[in-house]
């Protein structure tokens, strides 16, 4: 493989010296690009496109060809895990993800196994490789996945759910049985992280999107334990070089010290969490990777650059920062506010590094 020719995001989540704040956006590979929409109509439907390995690779590269961004993601969706244990992955138009087979007695739940991800998840790996050969050493490629907990929120759920009232109710009655799921599932995201790095991903990301609507006490145990022995397990150096790990809880702003302390190089934050008080509490244990909010993207460009400017400033001077939003793009947001963004890091950041 070519060398990286753009590594300012790997050494900023190394907290290394940069001469700018890198800067890439969560679903930036979607539908707010129209050359997106036209490649998934091409594909047929959402699984179509992530299961053909060309069309990922050509959708993880739209959003490069339109923004100087420092990292690509893979092109794949956090349920590929659950497909491949056979629970049956489906999007209902309007609807989102569901599942024909999700976990609702005890004997699914026990029959459960964690899948080979490079038999049932190979399109997944195919997809990697070929997206690294495509960028050529232009900008690192990010691999992920949902967390276990996260997962099984839609295992059991069957889809997504507004209260979690299934799943939550599996966890106070059978703390067994919700167990057993997050260890087979905590074998999966293993197994399929450390395919993706050895297929060619540079640095993984884990995204915990339901952790936050757990109680203290059940973060911990039904999340964060299970993320933590992910991050002990993952593969931590490829080709010389450092692999980095991210996680990201949403809502989780209130656990911050306690996902430093999970092994990870850096911790996502959603837009709630003061990015600037969320580095005197971590201090230099982790990087920290966001946090603009994503509705500010509707806003006029001159408004979306004094935001960045905030959020800059609250960070303040030195390495360890890559900014991001705090969740994913809208689908309606303007691509030309997408690249307001993007232009107004790489500029008010420099003097955040300079010396």
């Amino acid at each position: 493989m070519p060398a990286l020719q753009n590594d300012v995001f790997l050494r900023a989540l190394l907290r290394e010296p940069v001469p700018y704040t890198p800067i890439w956006m969560m679903r930036q590979a979607g539908r707010y690009l129209p050359e997106y929409r036209a490649t998934r109509q091409q594909a047929g439907n959402f699984m179509g496109l992530c299961t053909n390995p060309q069309l990922a690779t050509e959708v993880t590269l739209q959003p490069l060809e339109r923004f100087p961004l420092d990292a690509a993601i893979l092109f794949s969706d956090i349920l590929t895990i659950p497909d491949a244990m056979g629970l049956g992955l489906y999007f209902a138009e309007g609807e989102g993800p569901k599942f024909e087979r999700p976990l609702h007695d005890e004997a699914a739940i026990l029959a459960l196994t964690a899948p080979d991800p490079t038999d049932k998840l190979r399109y997944v790996l195919d997809a990697v490789s070929s997206i690294r050969r495509a960028l050529n050493g232009r900008v690192p490629l990010i691999g992920f996945s949902g967390s276990p907990w996260t997962l099984a929120c839609y295992m059991v759920e069957g889809g997504s759910s507004p209260d979690f009232r299934r799943v939550k109710t599996l966890m106070y009655d059978r703390p067994d049985l919700m167990h057993h799921i997050l260890e087979v599932t905590t074998v999966a995201v293993i197994d399929y992280l450390n395919a993706q790095i050895e297929a060619g991903a540079q640095a993984v990301m884990i995204f915990d999107t339901w952790g936050g609507s757990l109680s203290s006490a059940a973060y911990e145990t039904f999340s964060l334990a299970y993320m933590q022995r992910i991050i002990a397990a993952l593969t931590k150096e490829r080709d010389g070089r450092r692999v980095p790990s991210v996680v990201f809880t949403k809502n989780g702003g209130q656990w911050l010290e306690k996902i430093a302390a999970i092994g990870c190089d850096a911790v996502g934050l959603d837009w709630t969490t003061d990015i600037g008080e969320a580095r005197r509490r971590v201090g230099d244990k982790v990087a920290l990777q966001g946090n603009f909010d994503p509705t500010a993207l509707f806003a006029n460009p001159a408004a979306i650059e004094a935001e960045a400017a905030r959020i800059l400033a609250s960070y303040g001077t030195g390495s360890g920062h890559v900014f991001n939003l705090g969740h994913g793009i809208s689908q309606f947001a303007n691509p030309d506010h997408a690249a307001a963004l993007v232009e107004a890091v790489h500029r008010l950041s420099r003097p955040y590094h300079a010396g």
